[in-house]
């Protein structure tokens, strides 16, 4: 556990494996418990992920407001973690805030992964409002292979079930209303006019059936970053990095 923001925020880091520092920013749905997609990144990484506020035991939501906020959280956080030249990936809405962040400091990012990120609107390629769905529509919504994804966020309890619905609602409430600020009511807060700041090595990451920010958006982040390399993922939803690890830990590789 860390206090960062002059003490306006205490972040819980889960941290594994040896070798090069990287630092993974998740999604709106967190990190999931004994995350196979990180525990495989500490298989060739020093790992860090941090839990934003709201996620887990981390804490100080209400004292960020906005983006701006939020991109000066996450650069507060890799100052103390310390890390020496670390890879940044974001998935999502952790993709969001990296590429804000190294949109906004150029300089104190070299090397930057984005996988299925949020960020930019597009009118003719709406994006679904996570805030109003129902367990049961989300696997179908986040992965290629919907009954892995039903097994996984249900961890095997009927959808039905008013206990299971009742805690969903409660963490899902918690985490949402920190992921509002960034996604509520759409996600752009203006990143694809910053994005041509961006200096770092970047690869970009999509699944090729990702039905919750659809592939189009990849070619849109590819074309702004400059010299972004995009790495098309086959039979992999939004959650690519959990359908097809392997082939996101290799597109990580290619900044390494």
């Amino acid at each position: 556990m860390i206090d960062v923001s002059n003490g306006r925020a205490q972040i819980r880091v889960f941290e594994a494996g040896k070798g090069q520092d990287l630092v993974f920013f998740h999604g709106a749905g967190g990190l999931m418990p004994d995350d196979p997609f990180v525990a495989r990144l500490a298989q060739h990484y020093r790992v860090h992920a941090p839990l934003l506020p709201g996620y887990g035991d981390s804490e100080g939501a209400e004292n960020f407001r906005d983006m701006l906020d939020i991109t000066l959280l996450a650069g507060d956080i890799l100052d103390a973690l310390a890390v020496t030249n670390p890879i940044v990936v974001g998935h999502s809405m952790g993709g969001m805030i990296a590429a804000e962040l190294a949109a906004v400091a150029p300089q104190a990012i070299a090397k930057l992964v984005l996988i299925c990120p949020a960020g930019i609107w597009l009118d003719e390629h709406p994006i679904p409002d996570l805030f109003s769905l129902m367990p049961h529509e989300y696997p179908e919504l986040l992965f290629h292979d919907v009954e892995l994804g039903t097994r996984l966020i249900t961890a095997g309890l009927d959808l039905e079930n008013l206990e299971f619905l009742a805690e969903f609602l409660i963490t899902a409430g918690r985490q949402l209303g920190m992921a509002g600020k960034i996604l509520f009511p759409i996600p752009d807060r203006g990143l694809k006019d910053r994005l041509y700041r961006i200096r770092a090595k970047t690869v970009i990451v999509w699944g090729d059936e990702d039905k919750l920010i659809r592939p189009v958006y990849a070619r849109e982040f590819s074309g702004r970053i400059p010299r972004a390399e995009l790495v098309n993922v086959a039979a992999a939803g939004h959650m690519v990095t959990i359908e097809q690890t392997e082939k996101v830990v290799a597109a990580i590789a290619l900044v390494a």
